[in-house]
């Protein structure tokens, strides 16, 4: 059997991870009575989620201080501290072990001690109090949980686990702290609203705070890798050490007290980001979970090689529009490469694809996925909490550079096609169409999600429409979701949210820094100093920045901190919010394929089997339209959608031509070869084309018409072909 006939059944095996795919080298299989343990923690953590934000709202401090404290320690259950092997296990030595449990049993009454002392205030009713007995506390609750916490982690570290079908009792540990640190919080929510940041903050109060941050780091390490972590702790150093730091970094400094206390509240880690990833983020994994569980999203990618798997790079097509389509409800560009890609590139390949090209193609789709409407990867609900711009406003905003952008990698694609003589796949290898447009009722999720979107029902409630709407159009396929399959989906959403609770919490941390020290007023006046009294100067200094801070870390946290720095300068220069932000957005998503930390491209290039470095050069050439149609909101605000009919259809017709001129640029094709000086005619053309005005559409239409005439009479057509080889 080909692999094109094989594609639904890999699809589906690819359907149960999509977002753990990256992070599953470390995620655990257990088995017996722990498997069944962790699947109802997870069916149970997602359907919290959904329950509250439907049927029975929490008072929001709580809710979040749960969304974050069963987040972690759900992780710490499920992905293990260090690599594992796929299968099996290499037992430590009988000594070893019990060398390890007897070092482990300190960490372990501390923390257990402590969760005594936590649970006891939740079923009494009543803390201590500090004042009166401050010595029993901190013996009692505030050392151990702290102190138990760094030993068992420290511990976690020297002996790692060796085992997949395993928790390890380190972790277990981890998991009942996480839970220790939410219970006392939420026991003295209302005592820690009113004294933290302060000195009225208590002994007990920091220690938490202090076991939470830790825990955070530790998980946002396991599955998002160190560079988030890295840059949060320098953060946190940061708010220490600013009286001795120069210039526009330094303030006064802050008490461990006072630090920890302030970051752990809605200033910091229980903020924007944590208000984002408790609702929209993880109602929109869960829409993805269905979409999965019900097989619905494997249509889409089938559909997507039923229309464009024939046609000249039909692998490469498919991967524009099925990559688009999934990371704009996925959310992770490294995630979906590896979800969607492990079946795209190979076909890619397979047509005449170089690997790095295949990759990169993949990449450069998957990350556009996070600023195609009306998802956004989760992008748009940020934005608009953050901006306090309407929803529906962001999204209508977003669909030209959308479209712009995937219109670009089309082109880049097709053109690469051409230039190099490629055919499509079989279409005796193909899904057939007739059947599966026969089945467009599939698509009804998707439409319901936009249409109550844009009917004015809110947010959570359109993505619980759409999945029940998931659900119910799978009972029309052989795949119909019952109980079972429900309860399926609930358990991999868990597992696929777990990442974006770690980092957006660790986010929130450094948002917190930034507000505690106002180093983000300070550094947009910089901002403004640099730039002087020149906009375009600022939103290139805004470019460099958010690439700067997305390189290593997840679009969701990479923005969040973007706009916290960044944006209140851009702003202050007379920049419209909407325009300022989109453009610190767009570039944070690009940063997942701009060399050289390129996560998306590497995640290809791991499956292509392709240079690394050379896959994220091909990828930032992909993308390149990414690059441009951000400053194209700065000179023409109709790109957003904001002008009349006529200009808005001008902007976005000369903006599309002067797209497929920069792409006959790249891939050397218009038409026919290109040689370098009309290569570089061709250039002037399209960047003339998307200034936007009329003007330089005359003289980019010109000088397109120029490059086209001189092919055309100086290009024979084995000069062409000798081109193309």
């Amino acid at each position: 059997m080909t692999a094109t006939a094989k594609a639904p059944a890999d699809l589906h095996a690819l359907s149960q991870n999509v977002d753990a795919e990256i992070i599953s080298i470390n995620q655990r299989v257990p088995t017996g009575h722990v498997a069944y343990l962790v699947m109802v923690l997870c069916i149970v953590y997602t359907s919290f989620h959904v329950g509250v934000m439907n049927l029975y709202p929490l008072e929001t401090w709580t809710y979040r201080l749960l969304h974050v404290g069963g987040g972690l320690a759900l992780g710490f259950l499920l992905f293990s501290g260090s690599s594992l092997p796929a299968s099996g296990a290499a037992r430590a030595p009988a000594l070893l072990q019990r060398t390890y449990l007897l070092l482990l049993a300190p960490g372990a009454v501390a923390i257990l001690l402590a969760f005594a002392q936590a649970l006891l205030f939740w079923i009494t009713g009543k803390g201590v109090d500090q004042a009166a007995a401050k010595t029993a506390m901190e013996w009692s609750f505030s050392l151990p949980l702290a102190g138990g916490t760094i030993w068992v982690l420290l511990l976690g570290w020297v002996f790692p686990l060796r085992d997949r079908r395993r928790i390890d009792l380190a972790d277990v540990l981890l998991a009942i702290a996480a839970v220790t640190v939410a219970m006392y919080i939420i026991f003295h929510a209302p005592f820690l609203r009113l004294r933290a940041g302060t000195a009225l903050a208590k002994q007990a109060d920091m220690y938490a705070a202090i076991a939470g941050v830790i825990l955070i780091l530790e998980l946002t390490r396991r599955l998002a890798g160190l560079a988030l972590v890295i840059i949060a702790s320098i953060f946190i150093l940061y708010s220490f050490v600013g009286p001795w730091l120069p210039g526009v970094l330094q303030h006064r400094g802050y008490s461990a007290s006072r630090f920890f206390t302030y970051v752990y509240t809605d200033q910091g880690i229980l903020g924007p980001t944590t208000a984002i990833s408790s609702t929209y983020i993880i109602l929109f994994v869960t829409f993805a979970a269905f979409l999965q569980a019900s097989r619905v999203g494997e249509y889409f990618v089938n559909f997507a090689f039923a229309a464009a798997g024939g046609s000249r790079g039909g692998p490469a097509k498919v991967a524009v529009l099925g990559s688009g389509l999934m990371g704009m409800i996925n959310g992770t560009s490294a995630g979906n490469v590896v979800a969607t890609g492990s079946l795209t590139i190979p076909l890619m390949k397979r047509v005449g694809y170089k690997p790095q090209t295949a990759a990169a193609v993949e990449a450069a789709a998957s990350s556009g996925g996070q600023i195609l409407p009306p998802i956004m990867g989760a992008g748009a609900f940020i934005m608009s909490e953050i901006t306090a711009i309407a929803y529906r406003d962001i999204v209508i905003a977003a669909i030209i550079p959308a479209v712009l952008y995937f219109m670009s990698v089309y082109f880049m694609v097709d053109l690469a096609a051409q230039k190099h003589g490629m055919k499509g796949l079989p279409r005796d290898e193909l899904p057939k169409f007739g059947k599966l447009a026969r089945q467009v009722y599939l698509f009804i999720p998707i439409f319901i999600l936009i249409g109550a979107l844009f009917m004015g029902y809110s947010v959570i409630r359109a993505g619980t429409l759409a999945m029940a709407a998931a659900t119910v159009v799978s009972w029309l396929t052989p795949y119909r979701m019952g109980p079972r399959a429900i309860l399926y989906a609930l358990e991999i959403a868990a597992k696929m949210s777990l990442q974006l609770v770690a980092v957006c919490a660790a986010a929130g941390i450094i948002v917190g820094v930034i507000a505690l020290t106002g180093v983000g007023t300070r550094f947009s006046s910089l901002l403004l100093g640099l730039a002087g009294q020149s906009q375009a100067m600022a939103l290139f200094f805004a470019m460099v920045v958010a690439i700067i801070l997305g390189m290593g870390m997840p679009t969701t946290a990479a923005y969040a901190v973007a706009a916290s720095v960044i944006a209140p300068g851009l702003v202050q220069m007379g920049i419209p919010m909407l325009t300022a932000h989109f453009f610190i957005f767009y570039f944070a998503v690009m940063s997942a394929i701009t060399p050289p930390v390129a996560l998306a491209a590497y995640a290809g290039a791991a499956i292509a089997q392709s240079d690394p470095m050379r896959t994220s050069v091909e990828s930032f050439k992909i993308g390149l339209a990414a690059f441009v149609v951000p400053f194209m909101f700065f000179s023409s605000p109709a790109m957003l959608m904001q002008g009349t009919w006529v200009e808005i259809t001008h902007v976005f017709v000369s903006a599309a031509f002067g797209i497929f001129l920069l792409s006959s640029m790249v891939q050397g094709w218009f038409f026919g070869a290109l040689s370098w000086p009309l290569r570089i005619v061709l250039l002037v053309a399209a960047l003339g084309m998307i200034d936007g005005g009329w003007l330089t559409d005359a003289i980019g239409i010109g000088a397109g018409l120029l490059v086209w005439a001189l092919q055309k009479r100086l290009l024979t057509p084995s000069r062409i072909s000798r081109g193309a080889d």
